[in-house]
């Protein structure tokens, strides 16, 4: 018998690896539970702004898919970011960005989720942003 998390984690890798955008950064999610999530996302010259930094929007769309996942996996349906914030701490240069985002409450129809972006050298992390993200449930479609 497969293992809970390992089911859930290759659903979401294969949600997320679905979308369009996901494919064009190469993000992949490397964890999930039943409220956080996790993505990696190895840097390269093409996700970068003018100053070799991690370009903002790259940092920005990690740790809003993290925050998402994270709360659609709490409230244990589709859901979609409806607030978001961000601080950007430091510049992102490293090898990789790892996004780690954890659910802090989850009610009947949305979650409040934080989310910290790391860089990564030579196995170093070094905090680079934090956000907190409002995720809403889909609404079901009209029939």
């Amino acid at each position: 018998m497969q293992d809970k998390q390992y089911v859930a984690l290759e659903a979401v890798r294969e949600r997320v690896a679905a979308q369009p955008f996901t494919q064009l950064l190469g993000a992949e999610v490397s964890a999930v539970s039943e409220s956080s999530c996790e993505l990696t996302l190895p840097m390269r010259p093409e996700l970068t702004q003018q100053y070799g930094f991690a370009h903002g929007g790259v940092i920005s769309y990690l740790a809003d898919n993290a925050a998402t996942i994270a709360g659609a996996m709490a409230l244990q349906a589709p859901a979609v970011t409806s607030e978001f914030k961000i601080n950007y701490l430091r510049p992102g240069i490293g090898e990789r960005l790892i996004a780690r985002a954890e659910c802090l409450h989850a009610g009947r129809s949305q979650a409040v989720c934080r989310c910290e972006v790391y860089t990564v050298t030579e196995g170093e992390e070094k905090l680079c942003a934090a956000a907190q993200a409002t995720i809403a449930l889909l609404p079901k479609p009209l029939t």
